[in-house]
């Protein structure tokens, strides 16, 4: 089977931030970003590439159990891989646990209406697995 980073491209990179407003604030004023979605502690932007995220370290904390430290050592970035549905991130969930993937939790349904799941890298950089549940993102600005 080919490997997982193989098969799945990274969808998005996620600053865990301190203050959603100030970060929000500078990746569309000063670096031209433009707001896709807003939701409480969440926001993400259209631009070349990637999409770019921002999401309140202390809201990540409350709902998926992720530490809200932050600094050296400590969780400051996530990487998001967007599966194609829920039953392809349970798969993948199961294929990295049994190579050793230490997991936060079983992928679970969340209140943004995706299923994820989190591991984190030997650096403490977060990993997040996620797919839509029917509905899609919900906070989609025009």
């Amino acid at each position: 089977m080919t490997a997982f980073a193989q098969r799945h491209a990274i969808s998005d990179v996620c600053i865990l931030t301190a203050d959603i407003e100030r970060s929000i604030a500078f990746y569309t004023g000063k670096l031209g970003f433009a707001l896709k979605h807003r939701a409480p502690g969440f926001a993400d932007f259209n631009g070349a590439g990637l999409t770019l995220a921002l999401w309140e370290i202390g809201h990540i904390s409350q709902h998926a159990g992720l530490s809200a430290e932050r600094g050296s050592g400590h969780h400051n970035v996530l990487i998001a891989v967007l599966m194609s549905s829920p039953a392809e991130l349970d798969a993948c969930h199961a294929e990295l646990t049994a190579k050793g993937v230490s997991f936060q939790r079983p992928p679970a349904d969340y209140a943004w209406n995706a299923r994820c799941c989190y591991f984190a890298g030997p650096d403490g950089e977060v990993w997040e697995l996620y797919a839509w549940l029917d509905g899609g993102a919900p906070g989609k600005l025009a």
